[in-house]
């Protein structure tokens, strides 16, 4: 599929335009355009990177090396985010790290009452967010700043958030591609990987009030954890834990006490 998606870049065409014209020969400067693309990959560099753009929720975003390349276990997280926000009521609702602003982007396109916020703590993130809030057509409900975690003194209804949560140990496993490419801040989060989900359940506390929600995404086995350290908190409850297409508990459910 790689080589597959590269060569449709060079020639203009997708993988469909390939296997209609599968037995033409390619000219010299096609074979060119090819060349860079496919030593970029021999690098291990990731092919939403060396293609500019991801398909997410039925939506193609931009990405750069600023950003986590988004990946088909957020769904997951936008699924659940999308039963808790009203059709037809507006809700506030925050996104925090949005990186690519997938996540945001998203809610907003599916829910048009939604006021949504967008929070990171890269500049150069929140501009590949703002221009994909613009390119698919919400650009002007959705809000970004820039912020660590939390934005003002907003109070929101819903809180999603994909946050960093690989392990320093496992940060030496990972693929060369996400080693290597991504960027570190926006996977790594302490010894235990919970670090940023710590800090979100303090910070988050004020900028909700009772009844609110918040998703939040985990790495396998972390799931347990986290919904340890709500019930330490005492501000939030579980209301759920939620299983990706892998069989994975990706996603935490809590609700503010």
């Amino acid at each position: 599929m790689d080589a597959e998606l590269l060569v449709a870049e060079a020639l203009g065409t997708d993988r469909v335009g390939l296997y209609l014209d599968l037995h033409r020969p390619l000219l010299e400067n096609e074979r060119g355009a090819i060349r860079p693309l496919v030593a970029r990959r021999r690098e291990r560099e990731p092919v939403a990177y060396i293609l500019g753009c991801r398909d997410f929720y039925g939506r193609r975003f931009r990405v750069t090396s600023d950003v986590l390349i988004p990946r088909p276990d957020t769904e997951t997280l936008v699924e659940h985010a999308l039963v808790l926000i009203p059709v037809d009521i507006a809700c506030r609702v925050l996104d925090v790290g949005t990186g690519s602003g997938a996540i945001a982007v998203t809610i907003a396109a599916e829910r048009p009452l939604a006021q949504v916020t967008a929070t990171d703590n890269s500049e150069a993130a929140l501009q590949v967010a703002a221009d994909n809030a613009r390119e698919l057509g919400v650009g002007d409900r959705v809000s970004f700043e820039h912020a660590d975690l939390m934005s003002g003194s907003a109070q929101y209804e819903v809180i999603v958030s994909n946050p960093p949560y690989i392990t320093r140990a496992e940060m030496e496993g990972l693929q060369t591609e996400v080693r290597a490419h991504e960027p570190k801040a926006a996977l790594e989060a302490g010894a235990d990987g919970l670090d940023v989900v710590r800090a979100l359940l303090t910070t988050a506390e004020p900028a909700t009030a009772p009844g609110a929600q918040m998703l939040i995404e985990v790495g396998a086995g972390q799931a347990p954890k986290v919904l340890e350290l709500a019930k330490v908190s005492s501000a939030w409850e579980p209301a759920g834990v939620y299983q990706d297409l892998n069989r994975v508990e990706r996603v935490v459910h809590l609700r503010r006490t």
